[in-house]
């Protein structure tokens, strides 16, 4: 079965993209109640556990990607029997998963107060917060989790979409009602248990609805039992990998620098996050199609559309980096107040750590699709022992800037070491020269459209909302406007104007045929 790739990616893009703005906008709207109702360590302490409970996750070693990747091909081959042995297995793991998650929870109970430097709010007990936070993340498992794996290996992932949007909006109406009228954080975190609940039963629903064969019964062979298991096993160090580096750099705060340091680094790591995760649609989007194109098409049709996708993302992450840098400060200021600003030299790292983030997202999606795990288990292992080792180092000394700085470090030091496995194995190429002199013609586009696009912006002097709504509509035509003149000509371009084509029905095939005739003289 070939999966209508464009298609599905096409929608998955639109839903996805509405969820996003709307974890993006109404989050945005949360954040700020908790802040002036409530204040500015409640905000800390919501970040601390998050990253707490991401740790946890380590039990989960990446069984739903090596589950979904193990369905692209019965779903290729119609393999009705398998799909369903799989999700059984999906099923039985995934009970296991939440068991282990709750009782690692419960050893961990007696240090929570350690993570934490300075006091803490005085209506709060810490551990009935912690078990709150914990009981969602384990109930996240145990209800009917694995239904959604048939959603995502048929690149379907709009209908979880779907359901999310329905379960967010519901949660963050409660959410708003619930602090505006009884300004408590017991009763915030409440709606987010009720709200995980009726999440994982409504996208339950949606895919029994929509594949009702694909039931969770029969037995995989040992054999294949055994080759998911060894997938599995090289997922964990994915996942240590990746835990490590987005989680430890909010611990560290909290046990080094306290629970406010951590409330004013994660507001602007918020806006970080919600970019990314727009961007990031894309690669959750179209991951189901690249699977079943490894398995369906050639690796020259797959290192084109390689090759596009870098184009798409480095235009995109080049773009939201003279955002960011031209917009922080002033939008910050305006959200929070002059008093919760970061320096702006930490505002500049995190621009790079922004950008170098996107590329390693984008080259890791690739590696997701193939299935790349055993032969880049080791990676992901030195990244995180490299951004841990840093950040308890460096914390004590240049505070923020070491834990921003220790995270780039730590990409950029493995970065070539994943571009060699994935063209050595995916694409089956050994020289990758022509491929990194094209990366770093990206990152010079990038970098000269950050700094004409900052340097536009430093002639504006408004009042604050002016300011960020001016410097927003220069960033757009200026960062824009670079990459289009020296990018234009590149046949990634006209690529990227064919592939939108088809997404929108034929709409631009005349740009197409423009631009191949400027080629073609």
């Amino acid at each position: 079965m070939r999966i209508e790739r464009v298609k599905n990616a096409s929608r998955n893009m639109v839903y996805g993209t509405a969820l996003q703005i709307v974890k993006l906008v109404i989050p945005f709207v949360m954040r700020t109640v908790i802040l002036y109702l409530l204040g500015v360590e409640y905000l800390g302490l919501n970040s601390l556990f998050t990253s707490v409970l991401s740790v946890l996750n380590l039990a989960e070693l990446g069984v739903g990607s090596a589950m979904v990747y193990s369905m692209y091909k019965p779903i290729v081959e119609d393999d009705i029997e398998k799909i369903c042995a799989l999700m059984r297995l999906y099923k039985i793991y995934y009970r296991i998963i939440g068991i282990v998650v709750c009782a690692l929870g419960l050893l961990l109970l007696p240090f929570i107060p350690n993570l934490i430097s300075g006091d803490v709010p005085a209506d709060i007990n810490i551990y009935v917060l912690y078990l709150l936070d914990l009981s969602i993340t384990v109930l996240s498992y145990w209800l009917f989790a694995y239904k959604s794996s048939i959603l995502q290996a048929y690149q379907r992932t709009d209908v979880i979409s779907k359901a999310t949007l329905i379960s967010e909006t519901l949660k963050y109406g409660l959410q708003f009602i619930v602090l505006a009228i009884f300004h408590s954080y017991y009763l915030y975190v409440l709606v987010n248990l009720l709200a995980q609940i009726f999440n994982n039963i409504l996208s339950a629903v949606f895919a029994q609805r929509m594949y009702p064969e694909c039931k969770a019964i029969g037995v995989l062979p040992r054999e294949e039992q055994k080759s998911i298991n060894h997938r599995i096993r090289d997922l964990f160090t994915a996942k240590i990998g990746t835990v490590v580096v987005y989680s430890a750099d909010t611990i560290v705060i909290s046990a080094f620098l306290g629970l406010t340091a951590l409330a004013v680094y994660q507001n602007y790591y918020y806006l970080f996050t919600a970019v990314t995760s727009l961007i990031t649609i894309i690669f959750t989007s179209v991951r189901a199609g690249l699977g079943n194109s490894l398995i369906i098409d050639s690796r020259e049709k797959v290192f084109s559309d390689f090759q596009t996708f870098m184009l798409i993302i480095t235009w995109l992450a080049g773009f939201c980096s003279a955002c960011f840098l031209c917009l922080y400060q002033p939008f910050m200021e305006l959200w929070v107040g002059p008093d919760l600003l970061l320096d702006f030299g930490v505002v500049i790292l995190m621009v790079i750590y922004f950008f170098v983030n996107c590329l390693n997202n984008f080259l890791n999606s690739y590696k997701d699709a193939s299935g790349m795990w055993h032969e880049d288990r080791f990676r992901p292992l030195v990244s995180a022992g490299i951004n841990l080792g840093l950040n308890i180092f460096l914390v004590q000394y240049i505070g923020l800037y070491g834990i921003v700085l220790s995270t780039i470090l730590s990409m950029l030091f493995v970065g070539p070491w994943l571009i060699s496995n994935l063209f050595r194995l995916i694409f089956g190429l050994k020289n990758v020269s022509a491929f990194l002199k094209r990366l770093g013609y990206y990152v010079l586009v990038s970098a000269l459209a950050v700094m004409s696009s900052y340097l536009a912006c430093g002639l504006i002097h408004l009042p604050l909302i002016g300011t960020v709504v001016v410097r927003l509509v220069v960033c757009c035509l200026c960062a824009n406007l670079i990459f289009f003149l020296f990018c234009h000509r590149l046949p990634e371009f006209a690529q990227c104007l064919r592939l939108a084509d088809h997404m929108l029905g034929g709409r631009l095939q005349k740009i197409c045929d423009v631009l191949s005739h400027e080629k073609n003289q």
